[in-house]
């Protein structure tokens, strides 16, 4: 099977084509043997690129984590199918419609010098706000610093989705590893969240300006996550914390996020990089 390896701002993935090759018998079990930073390719998951189902789409992404569940959605795959399609030739769209687990979205490349998508930006839809679409058994549309009982302490989470759900934390200080390692795991896994939960820890640096660190439901801490990068955006402004348009500093670098007061969707811009290409006994 062959594969390409690829990132948005440190958040990797092994993509495999499944337009001009066999699609994998149990991607589940795949994403699990090839995520593995020792005995596999290593990597945040595997995205399957598929054939779209509505043939005026340019493809379709399913994507598994570490672990092997399916996710929903992913902000920074989504612009690396972007990349590997335009780059590869398979479409040439732009703006680009890629069907993902919450729709299908549309993204506005930005082609460089050599001819190949440097950015995009994302049109990640509108955010979902109802408790229980998020969902959360948390009271509130949505739940606004709604507090919850995890390690012997109190913590306040703004609860929001972005087709996966998203409990964000606001911190005083930069988020440390005491939030993300200690406190992440046990917030994902909290009875309030019945699909378990990605959880966002943010200082918002200026009404502009966040600093951020996440822990993604069934993967772990990653350097980067684009769904998340808008739900704390989200949450920020739904809190008085940020203005409509934030860059968020992420640990593997910068996403920019605007939610748009003109029609209500969330804007996510950012880069995709290809690392390497190899195959894999799959």
């Amino acid at each position: 099977m062959q594969f390409v390896k690829m990132h948005g701002i440190g958040n990797d993935y092994v993509y495999v084509d499944c337009i001009r090759q066999k699609p994998p018998g149990d991607p589940r079990a795949l994403a699990v043997k090839v995520s593995d930073r020792r005995f596999g390719i290593g990597g945040d998951g595997l995205v399957m690129i598929c054939p779209p189902e509505l043939p005026a789409h340019a493809g379709r992404m399913r994507m598994f984590n570490i672990d092997g569940s399916e996710s929903e959605m992913c902000g920074n795959a989504i612009r690396c199918v972007a990349k590997y399609l335009h780059d590869e030739g398979i479409s040439r769209a732009n703006p680009m419609v890629i069907e993902t687990g919450r729709g299908p979205l549309t993204l506005e490349l930005r082609i460089g010098a050599d001819g190949k998508m440097a950015t995009a930006r994302v049109n990640m839809q509108p955010p979902i706000l109802k408790s229980a679409e998020i969902p959360t058994t948390l009271a509130g549309d949505p739940p606004k610093e709604a507090a919850i009982s995890v390690g012997g302490r109190e913590v306040k989470v703004t609860c929001v989705s972005m087709g996966n759900p998203h409990a964000v934390v606001f911190t005083d200080a930069d988020p440390d590893d005491e939030h993300v390692l200690v406190l992440g795991p046990q917030i994902e896994k909290h009875p309030a969240f019945p699909r378990k939960t990605n959880v966002e820890f943010v200082r918002a640096v200026s009404r502009t300006e966040g600093n951020f660190r996440v822990w993604e439901r069934g993967s772990g801490e990653t350097w980067a996550c684009g769904t998340g990068a808008c739900g704390a955006t989200v949450a920020g402004i739904l809190t008085g914390r940020f203005d409509r348009k934030v860059l968020m500093h992420l640990r593997g670098g910068d996403l920019e996020i605007e939610w748009s007061e003109k029609d209500g969707c969330v804007y996510m811009t950012g880069p995709a990089t290809e690392v390497f290409r190899g195959e894999i006994d799959a």
